[in-house]
């Protein structure tokens, strides 16, 4: 019998350091994580009559709203862009940064039922929720670069700039925002349920100290600051003034955001990697 040192491919530790969180292994997990993004993406609408259609559908009847709500009743200001235009860009972006924070807010108790039984590295479960989000927001980000270039080329009420090409990084800045908090309340959720209703309160009063629905400029100076300590806020305006040529927007406050995001991030993480070694004890 041959006394050989076997070597392992993979080792389950029972401890592990708060701030040890092997990205190499994610890597190696990769394969997971495309059939989890195959898997929400089926499931979510296989019993659907429109199926896809929906993500057309969606941001469509949710911009009609605004523009009769916010545009014709309410009479918010759209800086002299089309209101169709202007209330689309900001639902396409909301719509991807709220969905991938409240799946991620609830990752711990949406698939305790998985994490139970088998064992792979907890972190592909957010990532798998925001590249099927990304899924989504690309086919709704087809219907609004659709309208831009009707408004562009048939209208010329709008003008696109070179800031359109940073759009990646924008989207980069929304998904780790949204990965950061909704860890933090995952982590939280899984010893106070209760927190669920207040992330749904929180999320639709969020929006409305989030440039969705009007300009910065329509702001009370009183009130002005609190939009400003918002990371989203200089997002919503780079992307609006990219590629409806219109707005405020000030680079610099790109980097504020870009360091405030990456920070909570960071936090996000390491919470996340502390409750999951325990989480099934409380979830």
């Amino acid at each position: 019998m041959l006394n050989e040192r076997q070597l392992w491919t993979e080792e389950i530790v029972s401890e592990k350091s708060l701030f040890s969180v092997n990205l190499r292994e994610v890597w190696l997990y990769r394969d997971l994580l495309f059939l989890l993004v195959k898997r929400d993406f089926i499931v979510f609408y296989k019993q659907t009559i429109l199926g896809p259609i929906w993500f057309f559908i969606q941001p469509i009847l949710t911009t009609i709203i605004y523009v009769i709500i916010f545009g014709q009743v309410a009479k918010l200001s759209t800086d002299g862009l089309p209101q169709m235009a202007f209330y689309l860009s900001g639902v396409t972006i909301w719509s991807y940064f709220s969905d991938v924070l409240n799946k991620t807010a609830t990752v711990f108790q949406s698939n305790a039922s998985i994490f139970g039984k088998v064992y792979f590295p907890r972190l592909i479960m957010p990532l798998a929720i925001v590249f099927s989000g990304l899924m989504k927001f690309l086919v709704q980000f087809t219907l609004f670069v659709c309208v831009v270039l009707y408004f562009t080329f048939v209208k010329e009420t709008i003008h696109p700039n070179l800031w359109i090409l940073i759009t990646p990084v924008l989207l980069l800045l929304m998904a780790a925002f949204a990965l950061g908090l909704g860890m933090i309340f995952s982590s939280m959720t899984t010893k106070y349920k209760d927190l669920n209703m207040l992330l749904s309160f929180g999320v639709q009063l969020f929006m409305y100290v989030t440039p969705v629905v009007y300009t910065v400029t329509s702001i009370p100076s009183q009130y002005k600051f609190i939009v400003h300590y918002n990371p989203l806020t200089s997002i919503f305006e780079c992307f609006r003034y990219g590629y409806l040529g219109a707005g405020h927007f000030q680079p610099l406050t790109l980097v504020y955001s870009a360091i405030s995001i990456f920070v909570l991030l960071a936090v996000g993480v390491l919470i996340f990697n502390k409750v999951e070694k325990s989480f099934m004890d409380t979830v």
